[in-house]
């Protein structure tokens, strides 16, 4: 058995505890009553109550409200399978992994904001097939197209400076790697989703916008940074800093201008992330949503069986059975006189 919705369990813990607290007061009330009555007046009430039934009423109520909370939760079993089409587009995630993306002026550091700003992005996604490249001095594919969202963000996770051994920030190098790593044969649009603070040491900006008009791909560019920069720290607790080839301190910026002409080349879309904002429902709504999705093939899709209707019933009856057992009339009642 699964759960469609296991977040309602809390329910049955709580409901447990109310149940124990109010059998525990029952019995204390039921304790200080008896020591104020006398043994034959007692034995005379608990002939005319009957505590068979009252206890009865209380095991009802007590399974009723158990099993209406626990069916919220939706307990499964079984599956269908059903024909699902699928449609979607080809989505190139290219993510800045040079040194610069170590600076703070994103907390904790740029790299690590991007990461969280990709898992935000990839959680609004539905049946658009994903790719990861990393770059610095070069571009590295590091998950194919897929739509294991799954193993995509393990990719992502894995991120670090450094992880591209070729230092430097050559993002025509990157995206040259981002066309060629897309299918050719697919019929869906294409887009590259660059992630990077724009400074851009290597490559021909003008030459790649050319190559991704010829091959009809899409920019969509986030500005991981901000203007007024950060120094980038290499060992925080020692208070370390990057240095260039003269021994001076690097302080790196955010460079909207390569990324800005990127996206307007190519009829993208430029984003500035901000520390609390990544841009994506920006991204999702001026960006992915007016684009093509090519039909992909049918598949056959397992489903489970929802059987939260059985609990729900059988606490419900439950319910009913103890609210007719408290009419002087009830079934119970006439039963048991």
């Amino acid at each position: 058995m699964s759960l469609g919705a296991p977040e309602f369990l809390w329910l049955l813990p709580i409901l447990l505890l109310w149940i124990a607290l109010d059998v525990g007061m029952s019995l204390r009330r039921r304790k200080r009553l008896h020591a104020f009555i006398p043994a034959e007046l007692q034995d005379r009430a608990r002939k005319q109550a009957g505590p068979e039934l009252r206890v009865l009423r209380q095991v009802l109520a007590y399974l009723g409200l158990l099993l209406v909370a626990f069916s919220l939760s939706r307990p499964q079993w079984g599956y269908t399978w059903r024909e699902a089409q699928r449609e979607g587009l080809d989505l190139m995630v290219v993510v800045d992994t040079s040194n610069s993306m170590r600076a703070d002026d994103f907390k904790p550091t740029r790299l690590q904001r991007a990461k969280w700003g990709i898992e935000e992005f990839v959680g609004q996604l539905q049946g658009d097939r994903t790719g990861l490249i990393a770059f610095a001095g070069e571009g590295i594919l590091q998950c194919p197209l897929t739509l294991d969202y799954g193993a995509f963000m393990m990719n992502v996770q894995d991120l670090f400076p450094g992880i591209v051994p070729r230092g430097g920030t050559h993002v025509q190098a990157a995206l040259e790697k981002a066309i060629e790593s897309f299918d050719p044969a697919s019929e869906a649009d294409k887009v590259i989703l660059l992630i990077t603070d724009g400074e851009a040491h290597e490559g021909d900006v003008d030459a790649i916008i050319r190559t991704l008009q010829r091959e009809d791909i899409r920019v969509f560019a986030v500005g991981v940074g901000t203007p007024d920069g950060s120094l980038i720290p290499l060992d925080p607790t020692a208070n370390e800093f990057l240095q260039n080839r003269n021994r001076e301190v690097v302080k790196s910026r955010l460079d909207e201008a390569t990324l800005r002409k990127l996206a307007s080349g190519t009829d993208g879309l430029y984003v500035r992330a901000n520390p609390r904002d990544f841009g994506v429902a920006e991204l999702i709504e001026e960006g992915l949503k007016p684009l093509k999705r090519a039909q992909l093939e049918a598949e056959r899709v397992r489903e489970m069986e929802e059987r939260f209707q059985i609990f729900l019933g059988a606490g419900l009856l439950c319910l009913l059975l103890e609210g007719l057992a408290r009419l002087p009339g009830g079934w119970i009642n006439r039963r048991s006189t």
